[in-house]
């Protein structure tokens, strides 16, 4: 064997086992990653393509859309968003949803939190126990509870009322931002706290001021997934406030489409509208939303 063919198999012994070792497998590697971003291609289209839809819809004329509904809009009809505010009510509906939202979340986050420090940090059976309670409570469809709930807000007499679907929500809603807070608990580590207690704080001190700002991340991923549910929902504020005037952002969108259902322009110019606050929420929050999972699932 010659030196220079010893040396290039020494340096094939030398070379990392997961580095490839030939130009056809260079190759190989650059198809599999073109293939890959090809495909994060197809599927941001197929994803984009609704909101591209619904925006393009919302800028043009009854006579644009019936002449070529998905092309680029040539004169856009910002006129649109004008008369689907005034006309479907939207302001107040907007109002009416932010309000239910914004303090059902508030009421998820302090209970939720709280209940969930509890069962990470309890290892008794009650504490067990009680986190099983929970997760029953995400399996079972709370449809199989609306007619005794309808009947408990009516009894209460809060039909057509705020406090009624912020009770509602908050109920609802409990058991999945608990199992969140409890998962994303379990993995902090407990000496802050315990630091906490031996500085002379007690229990309730130590949560907020020690645990709770190391929940932000998952706090993060509770008001986004929750802020979208309760923004979003329309069947439960069609039966519990229909006709009262407190009705929320789908509803009134509704009624809207029914209404002008040949004006199709409108009608896609109040759903823009109605989507815009949950959409910018999103996107503040968006980057908490997979440390939350992250952290849950590694507890």
């Amino acid at each position: 064997m010659s030196a220079a063919t010893a040396g290039r198999v020494d340096a094939d012994a030398e070379r990392p086992a997961g580095r490839p070792a030939t130009a056809g497998g260079r190759r190989r590697a650059g198809y599999g990653r073109y293939l890959l971003e090809l495909v994060m291609i197809a599927a941001a289209v197929a994803f984009l393509f609704p909101v591209y839809a619904l925006v393009t819809l919302a800028l043009k004329s009854p006579a644009q859309i019936a002449d070529s509904p998905l092309s680029p809009p040539t004169s856009p009809d910002f006129g649109n968003f004008g008369d689907a505010w005034s006309s479907a009510s939207l302001g107040s509906a907007l109002v009416n949803s932010a309000v239910i939202t914004a303090a059902s979340l508030l009421l998820l986050v302090v209970v939720g939190s709280t209940a969930a420090y509890y069962l990470a940090r309890c290892a008794s059976g009650l504490g067990y126990g009680l986190y099983v309670l929970f997760l029953l409570g995400i399996v079972l469809p709370f449809q199989l509870g609306m007619i005794p709930l309808y009947k408990l807000v009516d009894d209460l007499g809060w039909l057509g009322t705020y406090q009624g679907m912020i009770l509602f929500y908050t109920g609802i809603q409990m058991p999945f931002t608990v199992f969140l807070y409890t998962g994303f608990a379990r993995a902090l580590p407990r000496d802050y706290a315990q630091a906490a207690l031996i500085d002379g704080c007690d229990h309730r001190q130590a949560f907020t001021r020690v645990v709770f700002p190391l929940l932000r991340p998952v706090t993060g991923t509770v008001v986004i997934l929750n802020a979208v549910f309760v923004w979003n929902d329309f069947f439960t504020p069609l039966l519990y406030l229909g006709g009262s005037g407190r009705e929320t952002v789908p509803v009134a969108v509704f009624s809207f489409v029914g209404q002008y259902v040949s004006n199709y322009g409108l009608v896609f110019a109040g759903l823009v509208l109605a989507a815009l606050p949950v959409l910018v929420v999103f996107l503040l929050l968006q980057r908490y939303v997979i440390k939350g999972f992250a952290g849950g699932l590694k507890g």
